[in-house]
């Protein structure tokens, strides 16, 4: 075939989603025989499939040929698109340099309607600041233009920057339709496929964000299709995977969640999205906590941590089974300093009242319950209604039990129509406490057992213990003997195996083998994991 022909070829492949096909056409011809369409279709595939050198390097030659040709609208679009790439790496001097190129085209062409990308551009900045009324302005501003001019792709960044800006402002109603009118530009041909992609993934961070989980499982799937239909993507699988992942998690299917995550983990590093591999790394630390393997857990919210992700309030809830309550009341504490917007409170708040309740600091967190039911009635979303009626459960379960049984009841009710197998057995315990608290043993047993069946066929271990001695008072877990529940709880109390040898009367090569039994039956392989066993089910 002759280079037409090629060129042909290749766009027939990026018009059917075969990116990697249509890279290798547009990539092999010299760069003089591509038009300016093109390049910046060359630019978007090698985005894609994760090729960022060659993204960058088609952009500015098509930068570059739009200046020369005089074509100052469509020169500002590739300058933001180049920002936007260099600040999502990392670069902030370069997206400075090109969002300064931008301006000053636009400084001598002020009434060119991609004025609006620029203005577009600043939103982020805003929301980073907390300014989410300046960030609204700012999207909405930027939203009417594409308006103004017919171009759907601005519309729908600024229809994002509306959604999130509305979304941490309160105003989740709002902010939601903007989100739907976002999507329904996808349609329009005009929209690429990064920015489609994009619009997708924000689509859905805003459903986790405010636990709309039926809605984000919508759209979850409608964005895994996507990326099914072009063969080589690499660019928004490990987003994709992230909430597929998120989503197992949520409905019991840990071990696939756990793939998920690695996919994804493997994803961001192949894009070279380094701060978004703590996001994957802090999912996989949560499912690794509600199993008990706690080391596990640690191991990935620290390379959570190391990533530039702050991983709470997950690790406030295992330093909390790891009897570390101080250490999680400070770090709830802290979080909910931080947290000013309606969003962010929703996220901390139910960990928040589970560690205060812990640390016996009921009225306060009897207040943040309240703060959480607020919250939950404007966002209208099941999962939070959930969370805050087992919040305020919890607060009532220690003074009055008969109080606490009917927003346990509406909990679980909730937690099931969500499908959220693990919060609705917790729910269960709770309920099945309260139940004994009043003398309904009968009805508590039947609570309990249910739960435990629940914890057990997830594989949540620590749960499913707590239930069991719940069940037979005095039992103790994992099969351990009396003797070794006595060493158990002398290696939590730190004391080394000769000491442990003198209390106990025992020779140190007794209280060795002791050790080693107790490792194996509890699945660990240190002393600070074994105290963290010993803490959590109450045994030290």
């Amino acid at each position: 075939m002759g280079v037409l022909d090629d060129l042909r070829q290749a766009r027939e492949d990026y018009e059917r989603g075969d990116l990697r096909a249509a890279f290798a056409g547009w990539s092999s011809a010299d760069p003089g025989a591509l038009d300016t369409r093109t390049l910046v279709d060359l630019a978007n595939t090698a985005l894609l499939i994760g090729d960022n050198d060659s993204a960058q390097a088609a952009m500015r030659t098509a930068f570059d040929r739009h200046l020369t040709d005089g074509e100052f609208g469509p020169a500002v679009r590739c300058a933001f698109y180049l920002a936007i790439r260099a600040g999502t790496s990392g670069d902030q001097a370069q997206a400075g340099a090109w969002a300064g190129r931008a301006g000053a085209i636009l400084d001598d062409h002020p009434a060119l309607g991609e004025r609006g990308y620029l203005t577009f551009l600043r939103v982020y900045g805003h929301v980073m600041a907390g300014d989410f009324e300046g960030a609204g302005r700012l999207a909405a501003e930027a939203a009417s233009i594409g308006r103004e001019h017919g171009d759907p792709e601005l519309l729908a960044l600024g229809l994002v920057g509306i959604g999130r800006a509305g979304l941490y402002s309160g105003r989740v109603s709002e902010a939601m339709a903007a989100f739907d009118e976002a999507m329904l530009n996808l349609a329009e041909p005009e929209v690429s496929p990064v920015t489609a992609g994009f619009v997708y993934c924000s689509m859905i961070e805003a459903c986790q964000e405010i636990s709309d989980f039926g809605r984000a499982a919508e759209w979850t799937g409608v964005l895994q299709r996507w990326c099914e239909r072009r063969p080589g993507l690499v660019a928004f699988t490990g987003q994709c995977a992230v909430h597929r992942g998120q989503l197992m998690r949520a409905r019991g299917a840990w071990d696939e969640a756990l793939d998920e995550l690695a996919q994804a983990r493997r994803r961001y590093v192949e894009t070279g999205a380094a701060g978004a591999v703590g996001v994957a790394d802090y999912e996989t630390g949560e499912v690794h906590r509600l199993r008990g393997a706690h080391e596990a857990a640690e191991a990935a919210y620290q390379h959570a941590g190391d990533a530039g992700f702050d991983p709470q309030p997950g690790l406030a809830l295992l330093w909390l089974a790891q009897g570390r309550t101080q250490a999680s009341v400070a770090a709830v504490r802290r979080l909910l300093a931080e947290a000013t917007d309606p969003v962010h409170r929703s996220r901390v708040l139910p960990a928040a009242v589970e560690v205060l309740v812990t640390a016996d600091q009921r009225e306060e967190a009897r207040t943040l319950a309240g703060e959480l039911d607020t919250l939950a009635t404007s966002f209208g979303c099941p999962a939070l209604q959930a969370a805050a009626a087992q919040a305020a459960g919890l607060v009532e379960l220690a003074t009055d039990p008969a109080g606490a049984l009917p927003y346990l009841r509406k909990a679980g009710s909730l937690w099931s129509g969500v499908e959220d197998p693990y919060a609705a057995a917790r729910v269960r315990v709770l309920t099945g406490r309260a139940l004994a608290a009043l003398g309904d043993e009968d009805s508590a047993r039947r609570e309990l057992e249910s739960a435990e069946r629940t914890f057990a066929s997830l594989g949540a271990t620590p749960d499913a213990s707590a239930v069991r001695r719940l069940l037979e008072p005095g039992a103790a877990p994992d099969g351990l003997t009396p003797r070794e529940v006595e060493v158990l709880r002398l290696v939590a109390s730190g004391r080394s195996n000769g000491q442990i040898a003198d209390e106990l009367v025992l020779s140190e090569k007794t209280v060795a083998r002791h050790l080693s039994n107790i490792f194996t039956k509890i699945g660990v392989g240190s002393r600070t994991a074994a105290a963290a066993y010993a803490y959590e089910r109450g045994l030290a």
